[in-house]
């Protein structure tokens, strides 16, 4: 008896661990200024903060609030918080604080390619 558990928790294991965590996305990155005012999300956020607003598609409604997306361009990376929602942003793309943004390019270069994933 305990066998078949154990084969049957084993299988699962592998099974879930087959699965990946999370897709990546490409698309583009702009910036916009949040400037303390409430996100989509319902908090308010500053300039400097690392967060990010998603698309319609990747906010769903709000069930991706919170969240933390990691964002690579060109070697370098940030680590940003879901707070808002891009309505003119293309399923992919996402919106970058300033402080977000600059982690990764000057904010004068305006929008740029990036992958990213859930984290």
């Amino acid at each position: 008896m305990f066998k078949a558990i154990f084969i049957a928790v084993l299988a699962a294991a592998v099974t879930v661990s087959a699965v990946p965590a999370s897709a990546d996305f490409t698309g583009d990155a702009t910036w916009y200024t949040p400037n303390g005012g409430l996100g989509a999300c319902g908090a308010p956020s500053q300039n400097s903060d690392l967060v990010v607003a998603l698309s319609a598609d990747q906010y769903a409604g709000g069930s991706n609030c919170w969240r933390h997306i990691g964002v690579h361009y060109q070697g370098k990376f940030v680590d940003a918080t879901v707070v808002d929602l891009c309505p003119g942003c293309a399923s992919g793309s996402i919106d970058l604080s300033p402080g977000a943004f600059k982690k990764l390019e000057n904010q004068d270069v305006g929008r740029i390619q990036v992958t990213w994933n859930y984290e």
